[in-house]
């Protein structure tokens, strides 16, 4: 049975409590849910390969359009346009999307997983700490959770962005820059950090442990959000009910998404057990901690201008005030 917290869903939106008490007034027969999502999102990926949401949703006439991007910026830059209704990304994408006037909600969010991403140097690097990264290439995908990551570790040893040279590049990109030695570091989230540990031999130099959250997010085009309230349920449901089925047996799950996501099962068996998955709506604490994201990027001058997550929260969201 889904847990109680994720049942006051749809209280975020108090004005359309009356018309989500009406199960099948509020279905949106011939409508589709397109969902944006990453390979790299795993419980996404083993949702999209077993059909669960689908068949939770046709009793509502909905259908599923499962676009893939290749990282949470692009994620956000779908949903800004409308080519999306819901994406899942990391901590920092809506940050810099709504620096750049995007218009979404947070939904939901899933626990940290700190240890999900890391700073790694190859095997042989005479890269010994994070400090020794002074002047030297990172390469990372921008304005994603990792930007967030390198910041806080250059931070602990006294250093700034400015103190080396970021190198801004896709998953792909970044690996095979990686790996030719065309960088020196690469800030990275599971799997591909999985992957680049198993199969290149890749060192890790520093995890989020002690420095971030790297909690993951739930995001909405803000009509949407308002409009289907049932909907945004059904595919909560059916991801609790999917995560749950998932941590029970990684094995199998791995066996599932690894050829999906083109990796070996005992790579993304790894990866799964890194990350903790359950849908739950935001709270004070959480919406606080993406705001002192968003203080430190405008800070540091990353975003143009000072945000308000606040004002990405759902109407009537009783986590706003905490979020200033």
């Amino acid at each position: 049975m889904l847990p109680s917290s994720l049942r006051t869903v749809l209280r975020w939106t108090a004005p359309l409590l009356l018309a989500a008490a009406s199960f099948h007034a509020a279905a949106q027969a011939g409508t589709t849910l397109r969902i944006g999502f990453q390979k790299s999102a795993s419980l996404l990926t083993y949702q999209k390969s077993n059909g669960s949401l689908e068949k939770r949703l046709a009793p509502l006439g909905v259908a599923v359009k499962w676009v893939e991007f290749p990282a949470g910026p692009q994620l956000l830059e779908g949903l800004n346009v409308g080519a999306i209704d819901v994406g899942f990304v990391g901590e920092a994408p809506p940050i810099f999307a709504q620096a750049a006037g995007a218009r979404f909600v947070y939904i939901g969010f899933d626990p940290a997983a700190p240890e999900a991403e890391a700073i790694v140097v190859p095997k042989d690097s005479a890269v010994k700490s994070v400090a020794d990264l002074k002047g030297r290439k990172v390469a990372l995908n921008k304005g994603s959770n990792v930007h967030y990551l390198l910041v806080k570790a250059l931070e602990k040893q006294g250093l700034k962005l400015t103190d080396i040279q970021p190198v801004y590049l896709p998953p792909a990109d970044a690996r095979a820059a990686f790996e030719r030695g065309a960088v020196d570091a690469w800030v990275i989230w599971d799997p591909f950090l999985a992957a680049v540990e198993k199969q290149s031999g890749a060192r890790l130099l520093q995890d989020g442990r002690g420095l971030v959250n790297n909690y993951a997010y739930y995001l909405a085009e803000r009509g949407f959000a308002e409009k289907s309230p049932q909907v945004i349920q059904a595919l909560f449901d059916d991801t609790q009910t999917q995560a749950i089925a998932l941590k029970a047996n990684l094995k199998a799950a791995a066996a599932v998404i690894a050829p999906l996501q083109g990796l070996e099962p005992d790579v993304v068996e790894k990866s799964l057990s890194r990350y903790q998955f359950g849908v739950k709506p935001l709270t004070a604490q959480v919406a606080a901690e993406q705001q002192k994201i968003a203080d430190t990027f405008h800070g540091l001058g990353l975003i143009p201008k000072a945000i308000r997550v606040a004002d990405a929260l759902p109407t009537g969201a009783k986590v706003a005030n905490a979020a200033r």
